[in-house]
């Protein structure tokens, strides 16, 4: 059978543990990242959810357990063509300082060896896609843009290759709060659009109920909960309810 298919999830964590110099940093989780959906880790700093993230694209790899990507263990891809198989956005984008935005845009493809009208023809249709007129600023740097926009020149390459999963990490962290939130209306709308399956991590809990399909809530290293929008704001859950406090609507489930 093609552990490909549709049926199957793309992403399943099976009974992962991650220990880093002697300290448990994540523990047993089980999980599975379902094609098409959005997926938001929320929790504080050092729950493990960044961790969580590194793990799916192979720059950490599990103590015990597997983690599996399109039916396959990330120790049995190979690195490289695991992290050309996924897009991986995080503040500011991640751009080279040295590099044009058309450059940083096509870099993926390049390294994948697209002939250069492809990559050309690429990087303008995805610069439209994130509303940068190519015309202006394929050619600037990330330096003469501001941070929105280097934001969406980051989900621009992380889409280069169109690849089937996005990882991102805070992606929207280091913004003002009206630009986070128009980028958040954005991303939500272009995810949809385009059938992306994503994995963000976040420990803002509006910008979860905001983009996420399903919310996983993290704490020392545990996935604690695991709901829809609706039921994270409807959980008991002690964490969670100290989360929604935070909007004032604690009691609003």
């Amino acid at each position: 059978m093609d552990v490909t298919t549709a049926d199957n999830p793309l992403v399943q964590f099976k009974s992962v543990n991650v220990s880093l110099s002697g300290n448990s940093i994540i523990n047993d989780l089980n999980l599975t990242v379902e094609r098409g959906e959005t997926l938001v880790l929320l929790g504080e700093s050092g729950c493990g959810k960044t961790t969580t993230l590194k793990l799916v694209n192979r720059l950490l790899e599990a103590t015990s357990g597997e983690v599996v990507v399109e039916g396959k263990s990330t120790t049995a891809w190979d690195p490289i063509a695991l992290r050309r198989h996924i897009g991986y956005v995080i503040q500011e984008g991640g751009l080279f300082p040295h590099f044009t935005i058309a450059r940083n845009v096509g870099l993926v493809p390049s390294l994948s060896g697209w002939e250069s009208p492809r990559i050309d023809d690429r990087v303008r249709e995805l610069l439209n896609l994130v509303g940068l007129d190519p015309d202006r600023f394929a050619e600037r740097y990330p330096r003469e843009l501001s941070g929105g926009q280097r934001q969406r020149v980051g989900v621009a390459r992380a889409l280069a290759a169109d690849p089937p999963l996005m990882l991102l990490d805070e992606p929207f962290g280091a913004l003002d709060p009206l630009t986070r939130a128009s980028l958040q209306r954005e991303f939500a709308d272009l995810s949809r659009r385009l059938g992306k399956t994503a994995i963000l991590v976040t420990h803002d809990v509006r910008e979860a109920l905001t983009l996420a399909d399903r919310v996983g809530l993290m704490h020392k290293g545990r996935l604690l909960l695991l709901e829809s929008p609706d039921g994270f704001r409807a959980s008991s859950n002690p964490q969670a309810r100290a989360y929604l406090e935070t909007l004032s609507i604690g009691g609003a489930a």
